[in-house]
């Protein structure tokens, strides 16, 4: 296909996708797939945030709770009114930190943001941005996968093609033409649907840009290419550890437990999908008002408060459950609780002169002007992946190899103070581990492991894959047991680009196959139990009265899983052998689909030789 041609089926594609949304629900009857538009029950499963869950909820708000928040409202309304006011001014802080009435956090929000004046500094501007979105934008395709998959579990956006849907994809396509530089990152659509739950369809395209270019927030850094500021806030949260809670770093060091593997969603989209939604608003309340310091020290109080939980899990993947899936259902807090101790962090983190990482370099801030239109070019209108990195994605990968050499140091030095009783399990672990390590390598075992992919972190890598897709999961939809919806393991947030005009990503080159197929290495992976895909249809498990045998026949020692081709003597080149070096299974054993426990073993002792 040429390029004309090219150019002519994207442009294509944008209309029809752009039709839809303006179309609407009603309007689709008959045309919107059941997939989109999962049913749902809202009778006592709808919470006062509108989240369904998939239980009816416990009346939590007690009675005491609503007369002190009607109460509050009062004072807040008499505020509202004379914001400008000294005593206001006097009494903002304190108030907000005892929490915004929820009737009322959208004029707060917006007092805050200041987004009245920025309105009347910049009439017609969002409709125009939204207009040449239409006729050029380059992100609309996976800014519509995303809308699609953003708080699926709201009333708001469960909907396809809802009023809240239709919205939060004009808000991100405007954006993406306001802001070139960024264009679009899916952490965004973070960002925006919680903004579009409290503010109507303009005004939370300006609180975005504000959130996005304003000194307090300064979150261009975190979207641009190379995500300069994810990297110095990274740094920064490694000394806060170093200084505060040295044991609980030698505890992740030890694991080999890089903050990137846990804390992605706390400085991409503040704490959204994190922690429960309440204390997420609550959150989101002090950074409007104090700035990016509130993220640092809530990453801080998180583990602060959690710290003994967290130094009794021998795993890295126990602890990377916890700290994402766990705390997002159940904080182990009252939320009154966590924002004292969030106040007392901050006040802890400015005596030490840690409470804020500096200001922005000129690389995390925008440097065209915002608002004027760059017509893309036919590579990023075509969708085509630039063919070698840029120069900002190779600072920024060199820098993170860096902070993971860096990891892997101070993981030796650590082991060798040691003494010689750390578990095998430990070592196993951070070396198998060690692409995922600070690194963003292996970025795609990140992405697979959820359900939206977004934003490109494969600059990242070890060099061993570059990833094909550019995007920042923010949604994973992990369950109790560390399995996503979809059937993937536990893991948080991968990040990818939507290609813009500025920069693309690589496509992927193939791993390196196994010198020898036999050699010795051992790869400690997690695998999500599925007993009907244990053993591969075209596999045959090796027979009972056999087994034995011809595991002396080819002097190799009898591990669970042992297959061989159909109609061969010999192992197949591509299996995958799992050493299990401790009691602690996070997945179970499966021998020819059947759990396999130390009972078992011991009851079928012709089968596993237990010299």
């Amino acid at each position: 296909m040429n390029e004309e041609a090219l150019l002519s089926r994207a442009s294509e594609e944008r209309e029809l996708i752009f039709e839809r949304y303006e179309r609407g629900r009603d309007n689709l009857v008959g045309q919107i797939d059941p997939w989109e538009d999962p049913e749902f029950e809202e009778y006592h499963k709808t919470d006062r945030y509108g989240f369904i869950h998939d239980e009816r909820l416990p009346q939590k708000t007690a009675p005491q709770k609503v007369n002190a928040e009607v109460e509050r409202e009062k004072k807040w309304i008499k505020m509202l009114s004379q914001w400008d006011s000294p005593s206001t001014k006097e009494k903002l802080h304190r108030r907000i930190y005892k929490g915004i009435p929820l009737s009322l956090r959208m004029n707060v929000w917006s007092k805050l943001l200041d987004i009245n004046r920025i309105k009347s500094e910049n009439v017609g501007k969002y409709q125009k941005m939204l207009k040449l979105a239409k006729a050029w934008s380059t992100d609309v395709r996976q800014i519509d996968s995303d809308v699609n998959r953003q708080f699926r579990e709201h009333q708001f956006y469960r909907e396809r093609y809802s009023e809240k849907q239709c919205s939060l994809f004009n808000v991100l396509c405007a954006y993406s033409m306001f802001n070139s530089e960024v264009g679009y990152c899916q952490g965004m659509s973070g960002l925006a649907g919680v903004l579009l739950m409290y503010m109507d369809e303009e005004d939370a395209f300006w609180a975005l840009a504000v959130l996005l270019t304003d000194k307090r927030y300064c979150m261009h850094g975190l979207y641009i290419e190379g995500f300069p500021k994810l990297t110095r806030f990274l740094e920064h949260h490694d000394k806060i550890l170093t200084k505060f809670m040295p044991k609980l770093k030698q505890h992740f060091d030890k694991f080999g437990l890089d903050a990137i593997l846990y804390s992605l969603k706390w400085f991409f989209v503040c704490f959204v999908e994190r922690v429960p939604f309440s204390l997420c608003l609550r959150v989101w309340d002090i950074y409007l008002l104090d700035g990016e310091r509130v993220i640092t020290a809530m990453a801080y109080t998180i583990l602060k408060l959690h710290k003994k939980t967290i130094m009794k899990l021998n795993d890295m993947d126990l602890i990377v459950n916890y700290i994402q899936v766990k705390l997002h259902k159940d904080f182990g807090y009252e939320d009154d609780v966590v924002i004292y101790h969030l106040e007392r962090s901050m006040e802890e983190l400015k005596r030490a002169k840690l409470d804020y990482p500096g200001q922005p370099p000129p690389s995390e801030l925008p440097k065209r002007s915002l608002g004027m239109f760059v017509e893309p070019d036919k590579r990023s209108k075509i969708g085509q992946r630039a063919e070698n990195f840029s120069e900002r994605e190779k600072q920024a990968r060199a820098a993170v190899i860096s902070r993971r050499e860096k990891a892997e140091l101070d993981l030796q030095v650590l082991r060798a103070s040691q003494s010689d009783t750390v578990s095998e399990h430990s070592e196993v672990a951070s070396a198998a581990r060690c692409d995922s390590v600070s690194g963003l390598g292996s970025r795609r075992s990140l992405a697979d492991t959820s359900v939206t992919s977004t934003a490109d972190l494969s600059v990242f890598s070890s060099g061993r894959s570059h990833a094909p897709d550019n995007s920042l999961d923010t949604h994973s939809n992990v369950s109790d047991d560390g399995t996503g919806s979809d059937g993937s393991g536990i893991c948080g947030m991968s990040i990818q680009r939507a290609p813009s005009t500025a920069h693309s990503t690589p496509r992927g080159t193939p791993h390196p196959p196994s010198v020898s197929p036999m050699s010795d290495d051992v790869v400690r992976i997690h695998v999500t139990y599925n007993p009907l895909s244990a053993s591969p249809s075209h596999l045959q498990p090796i027979s009972p009265s056999k087994m034995k045998n011809y595991s002396e026949v080819h002097h190799k020692p009898v591990s669970l899983g042992f297959y061989t081709t159909n109609g061969s003597n010999r192992p197949t080149d591509n299996r995958i052998r799992i050493q299990v070096p401790s009691e602690e299974l996070l997945t179970p054993v499966v021998d020819s689909g059947r759990i396999i426990n130390q009972r078992y073993i011991e009851s079928h002792t012709e089968l596993y030789d237990l010299k």
